[in-house]
């Protein structure tokens, strides 16, 4: 019984073993070996050409058309002075500013206007000689008929003293006008610097004012930008987004290139104007002076260019596929860069550009397209 012990293990052994190489010989005619795809997978899209405006977008500070240091024409005492001319007032143009006592200058006036009388008359009376004196000489030899006789001097004095006499009237009108200080446009009042009372004299600065019937905005265009410029930029329209008027845009006027190449920055500066500032005239938002503004205006269009993401192109090269579905990288020109994409030309394959590229893409790899359907696209998109 002892050889049992032993015998039966080494059998279980054995049949063990011949049943296992009988499940791989049965096994061995019936495996069917797959091959595995090792290509990387990409997704393609095809791009359509289009014609872009470019959009251009630049800075300022909204400035005045002009400032003026205003100052008083005539010497006298300020008598009153417009409520509104105030700092920060408002005034429009013609209205008056402030007065100066008129007392003299009334008078002066009417002096004026007696040596005009005088003046007038001297002139009638020299005239009136003169015309007798000439019926006169009809009748007498030539050589005693003298320019003198004939009162010509007289004639021309009494003329000058006219034509004096209306200036010193002319110059009186004026002054007595003067002594009512008007806005010579319409304006914000920055700083005023006589109370009632004061004495003034020709010269002397009474206020600061700022010209509100436009606004200008001096910025900056970059080299790299000026080859988009269009060929009417002068007079064309632009917005302008104010930092300090949030969700507010205002149009404005391309009015003028200052001429000028910055030697440092290589920057061109052009100059627009808005209309109406302190909206006065209008009831659009009020652009103080001062405040910094984004402007936008449309440059050239550029015809027969593709969008492509930026990250797609390197060392400006597309990726594309040939007719074998194999890698091909293709110079393109990089005309703009916008909005996060670069507009470019070439002659390449754009039916075919490689979205997704492979880690380390090489001309002539094989890839696999993966199919993209709209409702993923889609999906994606939201």
């Amino acid at each position: 019984m002892k050889w049992m012990k032993f015998a039966l293990p080494i059998g279980v052994l054995i049949v063990g073993y011949i049943g296992m190489k009988g499940i791989e010989a049965s096994a061995s005619d019936s495996v069917i070996t797959e091959e595995v795809d090792t290509r990387p997978t990409v997704t393609i899209e095809a791009l359509a050409p289009e014609d872009v405006r470019v959009q251009l977008t630049s800075y300022g500070e909204i400035t005045p058309l002009e400032t003026t240091n205003l100052a008083a024409q005539v010497s006298g005492e300020v008598q009153q002075w417009n409520p509104k001319f105030v700092s920060g007032g408002l005034v429009r143009r013609g209205e008056t500013l402030f007065e100066i006592e008129a007392d003299t200058y009334e008078a002066a006036l009417l002096m004026a206007e007696a040596n005009l009388a005088s003046a007038e008359a001297q002139l009638i009376q020299e005239q009136a000689q003169a015309d007798v004196a000439a019926r006169e000489a009809k009748a007498m030899p030539n050589a005693r008929v003298t320019d003198l006789y004939l009162r010509k001097p007289q004639v021309m004095s009494a003329k000058a003293a006219l034509k004096s006499a209306q200036a010193q009237l002319k110059i009186a009108k004026r002054d007595l006008e003067n002594c009512k200080v008007k806005a010579p446009y319409d304006a914000l009042v920055v700083s005023r610097g006589i109370s009632t009372g004061d004495y003034v004299t020709q010269g002397t600065p009474v206020a600061v004012i700022n010209n509100i019937e436009y606004a200008e905005v001096t910025f900056p265009v970059a080299g790299f930008d000026r080859i988009f410029l269009a060929d009417n930029t002068i007079g064309s329209e632009i917005a302008i987004e104010v930092d300090d008027i949030q969700g507010a845009t205002v149009k404005g006027t391309i009015h003028r290139d200052t001429g000028v190449i910055d030697n440092n920055t290589r920057m061109s500066y052009f100059v627009a104007r808005i209309e109406d500032p302190y909206a006065i005239n209008s009831s659009k938002p009020i652009i103080k002076f001062g405040s910094y503004s984004t402007i936008t205006f449309e440059g050239k269009t550029l015809s027969d260019v593709y969008r492509v993401p930026q990250e797609l192109i390197t060392n400006r090269l597309l990726w594309t596929l040939d007719g074998e579905d194999r890698l091909t990288s293709q110079k393109v020109t990089v005309v703009r860069e916008e909005n996060g994409d670069f507009l470019i030309q070439g002659d390449f394959n754009a039916n075919k550009v490689v979205m997704s590229l492979p880690e380390y893409p090489q001309d002539g790899m094989p890839v696999k397209v993966i199919e993209t359907t709209t409702d993923l696209v889609t999906a994606s998109a939201n």
